[in-house]
């Protein structure tokens, strides 16, 4: 039985008129709403952050990055490392969605859980982006929140395939942020930085390896830890069927793990915050079901 309540946030923006033939599948965001709305987890629940701008991520980018990337006056060079051709409707999405998971930690410090329909940019660094992610959305909510003394430490537990490198790097000198990755350590990024707590997973492992870490993990930081807030990054490309993923782990698996990490806060009275991360899938339609179960899994709680 779904809860009604669950907060979830989305913005129109997020999704536009892009090449369907790309590895960044910008439509999932709009298929997923979509596809919740189908599925009947959308109604006055549904919240909408504001437009963000460029100014907004000063807080955590450089000045000179953010507005070159705005403007489109970037160097070739490093709009080929980021892997999305610049647009205008691409920049209002990507100052848009750091506001939503700001939103969305909002809500869950209200409401003990909360997902977002978007975010998890992990691969953007303090001056550049990288791997499809120009902005870092989770070191722009936990730093936000901490300046503005709502929490005092965030645990963000990063189970994208792919190690959150821009995250760690940008929260390294943090020391109320504690940042956890989860992932395949041969994979992107091939330059890992390092996190409070980094566990390189070998290729093609599967579900019971999986969730025997995920389990002990997010236990053992709870309980070390104590937490005011998780923001917890659920990507779905450990699946085994995923374009850009390496380990072998199966629908069901996904759905194990977000339940272990979402009941494991729940017990501990965490509040949690989610966001979607990585999925790659020339299947538009199975993608966004993808994305779609971690926050089925939050509205069974």
């Amino acid at each position: 039985m779904y809860n009604p309540n669950l907060p979830l946030v989305y913005h129109p923006n997020y999704s536009f008129s892009f090449d369907p033939k790309h590895r960044f599948v910008v439509s999932k965001f709009a298929r997923l709403k979509s596809y919740l709305e189908q599925q009947g987890l959308i109604g006055e629940n549904l919240h909408q952050g504001p437009v963000g701008h460029y100014s907004d991520l000063e807080l955590v980018h450089c000045e000179q990055y953010v507005r070159d990337l705005y403007h489109n006056e970037l160097c070739p060079k490093a709009m080929r490392r980021i892997g999305i051709p610049w647009s205008k409707e691409l920049m209002a999405r990507t100052f848009t969605a750091p506001l939503g998971t700001y939103l969305t930690a909002s809500l869950a410090l209200e409401n003990g859980v909360a997902c977002h329909l978007a975010g998890g940019t992990h691969h953007a660094h303090y001056d550049f982006g990288s791997g499809y992610c120009m902005v870092n959305d989770l070191a722009y909510t936990a730093e936000r929140l901490i300046k503005e003394k709502r929490v005092h430490n965030v645990l963000i537990f990063d189970c994208d395939v792919h190690q959150g490198d821009g995250t760690a790097a940008m929260l390294t000198h943090n020391p109320f942020v504690f940042t956890c990755s989860i992932h395949c350590e041969k994979n992107f990024p091939f330059r890992k930085q390092q996190s409070d707590l980094d566990i390189g997973l070998d290729p093609n492992v599967s579900d019971h390896e999986y969730l025997r870490v995920v389990e002990a993990t997010i236990h053992d930081l709870l309980e070390q830890l104590n937490p005011d807030l998780v923001l917890y990054d659920a990507g779905v490309d450990v699946w085994q069927e995923d374009t850009l993923g390496k380990l072998d782990i199966s629908w069901q698996g996904l759905e194990k793990r977000d339940r272990i990490v979402l009941n494991a806060c729940n017990q501990k009275g965490v509040p949690v915050a989610t966001v979607i991360g990585g999925g790659y899938d020339k299947d538009h339609e199975r993608l966004a079901k993808r994305h779609a179960i971690v926050i089925e899994q939050a509205a069974k709680i």
